[in-house]
């Protein structure tokens, strides 16, 4: 391959954006789903000794299942876009599902960079809290089963640079965090 060649081949793998296609409930289940103990587990009392899954080290406990949904919200503004209202519909019908009826979840709100990190901090809460409020009053979450948590632009999903209005970084995530009290 020539240099320029091998310089087009680089742009067009770089230059390809991150995208997020819009998922159904069914998406959102099979993301959000506790894993399902084996029967062998169940059956074998193992006096508070759990296996250990290859390449996994003994004391890092498994991540709880999560999925970054990329709900629309205009930059500075904490209110779901009409056009994310699908999604938001998909996530309260898998939340209502009989697969996590029982689980309780943190819905973090993400922003970009721009702004002031402390402006970035409360925008993404009131994003989170707006989704909830979504949740419960549209489609009858329990309130009890949900938290809201505002990350601002902390843990970015697309690395940029100060000031960047990147909508893929207004996101929210959904973590599962188990069964309640």
């Amino acid at each position: 391959m020539t240099g320029a060649a091998c310089g087009a081949a680089l742009l067009i793998c770089v230059a390809a954006p991150a995208t997020f296609a819009d998922p159904d409930s069914n998406d959102i289940i099979q993301k959000l789903a506790l894993p399902k103990p084996d029967a062998a587990d169940l059956a074998a009392p193992t006096r508070g000794i759990r296996a250990v899954k290859p390449g996994r080290p003994a004391h890092a406990p498994e991540p709880a299942p999560s999925i970054d949904l990329a709900i629309p919200f205009n930059s500075g503004a904490a209110t779901v876009a009409q056009e994310g209202a699908g999604i938001v519909a998909a996530l309260g019908h898998a939340l209502a599902s009989p697969e996590l009826a029982a689980d309780h979840f943190k819905i973090e709100g993400h922003a970009d960079t721009v702004g002031a990190a402390s402006a970035n901090l409360a925008l993404s809460q009131r994003r989170a809290e707006n989704v909830v409020a979504a949740l419960t009053q549209r489609y009858g979450i329990a309130a009890d089963r949900l938290s809201a948590v505002g990350v601002g632009s902390d843990r970015l999903v697309v690395p940029t640079p100060d000031q960047t209005a990147e909508p893929r970084n207004r996101v929210v995530r959904v973590i599962n965090l188990g069964a309640g009290p």
